[in-house]
């Protein structure tokens, strides 16, 4: 079956389109909003979707308008845009690399942010917006000496990804001993911290990660053709054309202020940047990077989660954290033994 279309432009630019991409991206896109609607909805003021919708058109009466805009509605977008960036980050971890297990997740970028919002908590007793700029900075001083250790004439994705599992293996011996050295109020705030939650956010987290969100999405999504380039490796791209060092530079930085603004916004909510772009790889069927399905699947997945988090276990609500740990640990399970009966591994 076909499903790619050339459509030209009135400029004279030939486009080709993978309807069934498009298609995914369409659904997946109807699938968040629709989660995002329901979980609205949820919490002991339950209300209905159609009030929600309502609602949020500025027809709902005053109660709800407070209890949706001013009190789920930022959680909700908090939701989606910390799990569109994680989709992002790890669809660009997972291109560079050229590996499916390279991935925020295993390089340690995570890891990373959680030392710096520890270092604040348990050192400085810093407040929530300093913890906030403590995991953004650690996830950032990470990334950085992940490429610092993995550059050798250029940075290649399997040296990459062996680099970022020592890197992760050393922060997070070194988070172990900064708990040990907290005191019983502080070690409690920071295992809250690093199970990671949507419990408790605001606008205060939604203004800063939409903003980054909306430069970077689209500066990534303007390099996306390099990048699939690269996949055909260096010596073919630079033929082609294609400044691989510099390509490669950028999206990288980009992915690590991804995954680090998330990981400050929400804690580190672990496996969505591994799993999202494996899921949207295997529903479009296309090779590449497949990043806006990859966006659009880390937020489906996240506000799901949240939900499921919410309503799946009774009285008993689990932080997000929890149920992407046990969802993505399976998957990264059945993912190496799926790679290890194809020989990659």
């Amino acid at each position: 079956m076909k499903t790619n279309r050339a459509v030209r432009t009135p400029g004279g630019l030939s486009l080709r389109l993978d309807l069934r991409a498009v298609t995914v991206v369409v659904l997946l896109l109807v699938a968040a909003l629709a989660a995002s609607v329901v979980l609205i909805g949820t919490g002991d003021f339950p209300i209905p979707a159609s009030d929600v919708l309502k609602t949020l058109l500025g027809q709902g009466d005053p109660g709800q308008e407070f209890i949706v805009n001013e009190l789920r509605l930022p959680r909700v977008l908090v939701g989606l845009l910390v799990g569109a960036a994680l989709g992002l980050g790890g669809a660009l971890f997972q291109a560079i690399s050229r590996n499916p297990l390279g991935s925020p997740d295993v390089l340690g970028l995570g890891q990373g942010a959680t030392a710096g919002a520890l270092t604040v908590i348990v050192v400085l007793s810093g407040s929530a917006a300093q913890v906030t700029a403590g995991a953004l900075v650690g996830g950032l001083v990470t990334g950085f000496a992940i490429y610092v250790l993995a550059w050798k004439r250029g940075v290649h994705g399997y040296r990459l990804v062996l680099v970022g599992i020592g890197v992760n293996a050393i922060v997070t011996a070194i988070n172990g001993y900064l708990l040990t050295k907290a005191d019983i109020v502080d070690a409690a705030r920071a295992v809250v911290w690093m199970t990671g939650s949507l419990n408790g956010r605001g606008w205060d987290q939604v203004w800063p990660l939409l903003a980054l969100c909306a430069v970077l999405v689209p500066l990534v999504l303007a390099n996306a053709r390099g990048l699939r380039m690269m996949e055909m490796g260096d010596d073919i791209s630079n033929a082609l054309g294609v400044r691989v060092e510099r390509v490669r530079m950028l999206l990288l930085v980009a992915a690590v202020l991804l995954t680090a603004s998330a990981t400050a916004a929400a804690g580190p909510v672990s496996f969505v940047a591994l799993t999202a772009p494996q899921l949207a790889r295997r529903l479009t069927r296309s090779p590449g990077p497949n990043l806006l399905p990859s966006v659009c699947m880390g937020a489906a997945l996240l506000v799901t989660a949240d939900w499921a988090s919410q309503r799946a276990f009774g009285a008993d609500q689990l932080p997000v954290g929890v149920v992407t740990g046990v969802l993505g640990g399976a998957y990264l399970l059945w993912l190496l033994v799926t790679e290890r009966k194809k020989g990659r591994i």
